[in-house]
């Protein structure tokens, strides 16, 4: 009886070898790579699906562009407004200059924000003034103008292919003579499309101290008033009465030589 336990042992060990073989043969097919490659291949499908439409969305904003205005001078800075556009629509403001430092600074956070809103809502240079920052709200009013003038010239520029096509050949800038004052000279250039002034502004005008301090109160008003009248028939600035008979004494001289 001894002696058979042995050989029993050996012929399962055997055949407990032989199952493990057959397990393992078995169960490699499921490891192979072909199956892992397989399975990753699903997600970089979808990873590539994705990116897709990002490209799509960049392509609708080919129509978008920049626009940036003059810079206006104000007594505590220089104040400068830059629009996007789409479709000749106003969709953000942002000034890229303003007043900075200290309680210009304070004025500049307090006030900027609420004009980019103001602009994108109102689509023109008509906002209000935000209160206890009157100068730099001067100041982007008057750069925010200019912008939009620039909007509006290029999109008669690309939309006069029919028999307006001559309109836009016709703006040009002309600068009137200059006027002599007690502080200093005015000289005033224009730019006029289609018999209308879209763009005014001083070349020439008393600098230093006081008269200084005058000019960057008076010229930015002055520059919107003979836009928006399109005439020199526009009101003196209280408290710069010599540079304002000079501007809207060059402003006229400008205008005569346009033949307005």
């Amino acid at each position: 009886m001894r002696k058979s336990h042995p050989v029993r042992r050996a012929v399962l060990v055997g055949a407990a070898t032989v199952s493990g073989i057959v397990l393992l043969l078995s169960l490699k097919p499921a490891s192979d790579p072909a199956s892992a490659s397989a399975a990753g291949a699903a997600p970089q499908q979808s990873a590539a699906a994705q990116e897709s439409p990002q490209g799509g969305s960049g392509a609708q904003r080919t129509g978008t562009q920049n626009v940036t205005g003059d810079v206006a001078r104000t007594q505590y800075g220089n104040v400068q407004v830059r629009l996007t556009v789409n479709d000749g629509k106003v969709v953000e403001a942002a000034a890229v200059q303003a007043p900075q430092g200290g309680v210009s600074g304070q004025k500049t956070d307090l006030a900027v924000p609420r004009l980019n809103q103001a602009a994108v809502a109102a689509q023109s240079a008509d906002i209000d003034t935000v209160s206890g920052a009157t100068y730099t709200s001067d100041g982007y009013k008057q750069s925010l103008q200019s912008a939009l003038d620039r909007v509006k010239a290029s999109g008669a520029s690309s939309g006069s292919s029919g028999s307006d096509g001559s309109g836009a050949a016709q703006a040009r800038t002309v600068t009137g003579k200059a006027a002599q004052t007690q502080y200093g000279p005015v000289q005033v250039r224009i730019t006029v499309s289609g018999g209308r002034i879209t763009q005014a502004e001083a070349v020439q005008a008393p600098q230093g101290g006081v008269s200084g301090q005058k000019t960057d109160l008076a010229v930015p008003r002055l520059n919107q008033a003979a836009v928006a009248a399109g005439s020199a028939d526009i009101d003196t600035v209280s408290g710069a009465t010599y540079t304002s008979s000079g501007y809207k004494q060059s402003l006229q001289s400008a205008l005569d030589q346009a033949g307005g």
